[in-house]
């Protein structure tokens, strides 16, 4: 199978230029024979680092809201033009696409920003979704919370496709949940930059024996516009805001491709299957070398969404 990850920097809080980028990445890909791409996190339409919207603890400033709505506004809905542009896309180029994106909310007031995994199947069709489940510190200011319902494995015809987003990645029941619907084409999008990220993806490898394609955006202050109500926020920050570290891992653990560092690139790579059978030789994190009699693990994978009722139901 041939695989490529897209190591590039969103246009920060402009969605048509963002999709325009990614629609091209996919037609280099495409071009190259990649038969799956994956982007980095929140790569439409941008991970704000440095940025804290002038909210400090117990309070919000006027700055922050304004370039709150401009990030909120270059979001994008599912369906909605942008998924109709990318999908165009996607099928020209004829290859399995996990996009990360800042996703408004679908229900209701359309008031939450979600950051989600975007699957696309070769022929454009939207396979699924991932919405990250527990965003990671003053994430949390700018996301909510996704429920087990977006927890997809998709069937393509050289393995099933899933994964999740960045530090959700150290959390051991969401890898198991994973594991047990059989996922071997792990997609690891992030906006860690570590070098303790490599071990953390280099790990989640070995125990789901599965290939692992951890995507990571190379972003510069110079990309961040000027004009932002809380641009001073950036100051001390470094001219290299996020330097990558993308990197595509085999069953056992080893480096097949990158990790790529201080530029913005793809990586190509060409992934023997059968790695994965001979991993599951010695070790097999559901089957052999799992006790079902000892552990249980339940999930519960319905949509969590607030409900109108009458008084007679409560």
């Amino acid at each position: 199978m041939h695989v490529a990850i897209a190591q590039a920097a969103s246009v920060i809080m402009d969605r048509a230029a963002s999709v325009e980028k990614a629609c091209a990445l996919i037609q280099e890909a495409g071009k190259h024979g990649a038969q799956l791409l994956v982007f980095p996190e929140a790569f439409l339409s941008g991970y704000p680092r440095g940025l804290h919207f002038q909210s400090p603890i117990g309070s919000r400033g006027p700055g922050g809201r304004q370039d709150w709505v401009r990030y909120y506004q270059s979001a994008v809905q599912i369906p909605g033009g942008s998924t109709q542009r990318i999908a165009e896309a996607v099928r020209e180029a004829q290859v399995y696409v996990a996009l990360g994106i800042v996703e408004q909310d679908d229900y209701g007031s359309r008031g939450t920003l979600y950051c989600t995994t975007l699957y696309f199947g070769p022929d454009g069709r939207i396979l699924g979704k991932h919405r990250k489940l527990k965003p990671t510190g003053t994430e949390r200011l700018i996301w909510g919370e996704g429920d087990g319902s977006t927890l997809p494995a998709i069937q393509t015809p050289f393995g099933r496709l899933g994964g999740l987003i960045c530090w959700e990645n150290y959390m051991p029941l969401a890898r198991m949940h994973l594991y047990t619907k059989g996922v071997t084409l792990y997609v690891a999008p992030t906006a860690d930059q570590r070098e303790s990220w490599q071990a953390t993806i280099r790990h989640i490898a070995c125990e789901g024996r599965c290939f692992v394609l951890s995507a990571n955006q190379y972003v510069t202050k110079q990309m961040y516009p000027t004009d932002l109500a809380c641009y001073h926020e950036l100051e001390g920050q470094p001219e290299v805001m996020c330097r990558g570290g993308s990197a595509i891992i085999d069953p056992f653990g080893e480096y097949v491709a990158g990790p790529l560092y201080d530029q913005e690139g793809m990586l190509y790579a060409t992934l023997d299957l059968r790695q994965i059978a001979q991993g599951h030789f010695d070790f097999d994190v559901t089957g052999h070398y799992h006790r079902p009699d000892v552990f249980t693990l339940l999930v519960n994978e319905r949509p969590q969404r607030p409900q109108p009722g009458t008084d007679d139901e409560h």
